[in-house]
């Protein structure tokens, strides 16, 4: 028996939202949470039976938290997907088993499963592992991209996992979002400098809390010099993608082109910011 809604986030997704929605038939309590598609993705969502509400998406942590807050969900366990996920038979069976005997917890964090080429990236993959079941009175996110998930309570694990295809819609389509997110990742690096926002290589690395740890990694990793040498060096090297051969090879270079797109967004935006502060000066002092 189902004991789980199901919420899946969408923009203009006709291409991958049929297959994720099949893949979560088993929930009679699906919402499609859409952000003003212009192709058919409501129209997808509402003959499959989905219910849709609609939002103008302004960043991640207040487009989830508000579809958290606000969505009506009928059961107080949620698993949330992008379009371009799928639920594997088995996780759906293990999620339906957990939420009717959670011990406890209010989250379980689920193994994701990359693919690139029609590949699995099994090695390659820097954080395989998301918070996708949870309770969500007991769930908050943060950040304007990238949203760090924050937990009030028990997180428990599995080993079952999702399918994600990142790359469904080709290149273009995978430089166009992570251009945007590129720019959003900057603005959220100079508005933490801004805020001369700390970080302690202690929690970064000994936090029992995975989410403070994970803050405090990211707040580390920024302040990395040649941040995307190293993201390449880790993924291609010390988290041995190379075992996920020409796949894990195009995926690592990926993720470190997107790095440098960070750190050119960065250095414009204080710059641009530099600028205009010289010239605000030089008019008071007229």
């Amino acid at each position: 028996m189902n004991n789980i809604s199901v919420l899946i986030l969408t923009k203009n997704e006709q291409q991958d939202l049929p297959a994720c929605l099949e893949s979560v038939a088993w929930s009679d309590d699906i919402h499609v949470y859409d952000s003003m598609s212009t192709d058919d993705t409501v129209k997808i969502a509402e003959k499959f039976g989905a219910k849709v509400t609609r939002r103008e998406f302004d960043n991640w942590s207040s487009h989830q938290n508000w579809g958290l807050n606000n969505i009506p969900f009928k059961y107080e366990w949620v698993y949330y997907s992008d379009a371009d996920e799928r639920v594997t038979p088995e996780l759906a069976k293990a999620l339906q088993e957990f939420a009717a005997s959670p011990g406890g917890h209010v989250a379980l964090r689920i193994c994701r499963r990359d693919y690139l080429m029609g590949q699995w990236l099994k090695h390659v993959t820097p954080s395989p592992f998301n918070i996708r079941l949870f309770k969500p009175r007991h769930i908050r996110y943060e950040r304007l991209t990238n949203p760090v998930t924050i937990v009030d309570g028990a997180i428990a694990d599995t080993p079952y996992h999702f399918d994600h295809y990142p790359f469904s819609k080709g290149m273009t389509h995978w430089f166009d979002k992570h251009n945007k997110y590129a720019t959003s990742e900057a603005g959220q690096i100079v508005a933490n400098r801004k805020a001369n926002a700390t970080f302690s290589l202690w929690k970064a690395l000994a936090s029992r809390d995975a989410n403070e740890r994970r803050f405090h990694q990211k707040e580390f990793y920024y302040r990395l010099p040649l941040r995307p040498f190293v993201m390449f060096i880790l993924l291609y090297f010390i988290k041995r993608g190379f075992m996920d051969g020409r796949a894990g090879l195009s995926f690592a270079v990926l993720r470190s082109i997107y790095e440098y797109m960070i750190v050119l967004k960065v250095k414009e935006m204080e710059l641009r910011d530099s600028y205009v502060a010289s010239s605000n000066s030089q008019s008071a002092l007229k």
